[in-house]
């Protein structure tokens, strides 16, 4: 299968503002890559590239005041199978997970182990360990939030999205990441492109997605406790402990995001 993956956004600033952008497919799927979903601007500056600490690709760059655009439109190629389901897949001691993976078990700005740590283990101290446990995590968290645009807030944290049971995307991945880490499994971050292939239709407006990976089995699995069930056409743009690592567009300075749009469709 092939999908044509792309953003355009609209910003008034009103002075000159340093961004910093997390936008494009993520390099472990250049191979998949048709055409490149390059980061455009009008009015045209110059954009800096670098890898963050996590190995993800972003952009920096110097808004002028006024109107800005921001847009990419590339072309991915993907098999069309739904996430994998490994239900054999282990749960690994501490003392024997890599070292890379560890940072993935520490609280972090919106994933309060320290707050969830007591609830996770009432919850989830008698599922068995493993692939059943994250998703019992994925279940629990699926039928205890209520999805809503009009939750959305920046600030909301994993406690707060538990003790409200409403949000969005990044706030089930959110909360099921800081469960996992309570539970001593490595759990990161994951935001990108999610497409309605499969789903009844009509399908929603075209948006950014938050997920989580969870690491068991010896790799990193896909989990997506907003949807519970395997996607077609995930296609990820970013990893990190939170959305605080990977925001799509972080600016430092006063904005208004005038418009927004996303587009993640099969090419027939």
């Amino acid at each position: 299968m092939k999908f044509r993956v792309g953003f355009e956004m609209l910003y008034d600033f009103p002075q000159p503002t340093p961004m910093i952008m997390v936008l494009g497919t993520h390099f472990t799927r250049a191979s998949d890559v048709i055409v490149p979903d390059f980061l455009t601007t009008t009015p045209a500056v110059e954009i800096t590239p670098y890898r963050d600490m996590f190995g993800n690709w972003c952009s920096r760059m110097v808004a002028p005041a006024g109107r800005m655009r921001l847009a990419a439109d590339g072309v991915v190629r993907d098999s069309g199978l739904p996430d994998p389901v490994v239900a054999s897949a282990v749960q690994h001691r501490i003392e024997e997970l890599p070292s890379d993976t560890l940072v993935y078990l520490l609280g972090s700005r919106y994933c309060e182990t320290d707050r969830l740590s007591e609830i996770a283990w009432k919850l989830f101290e008698k599922t068995p360990p493993g692939w059943a446990r994250v998703q019992a995590i994925c279940d629990f968290v699926h039928g205890h939030i209520a999805f809503g645009y009009e939750h959305a807030r920046a600030t909301k944290t994993a406690w707060e999205a538990y003790q409200e049971g409403k949000g969005v995307c990044r706030d089930y991945a959110h909360l099921a990441i800081a469960f996992c880490r309570c539970m001593n499994i490595p759990a990161r971050y994951c935001t990108g492109y999610l497409s309605d292939v499969g789903t009844p239709q009509p399908w929603a407006v075209g948006d950014f997605a938050g997920w989580f990976e969870a690491f068991i089995g010896g790799r990193w699995h896909t989990f997506d406790p907003r949807n519970n069930v395997p996607r077609q056409g995930r296609v990820l743009i970013a990893q990190g402990r939170d959305a605080c690592d990977v925001p799509i567009t972080q600016t430092f300075g006063p904005n208004e995001l005038v418009s927004f749009k996303v587009w993640t469709d099969e090419i027939a």
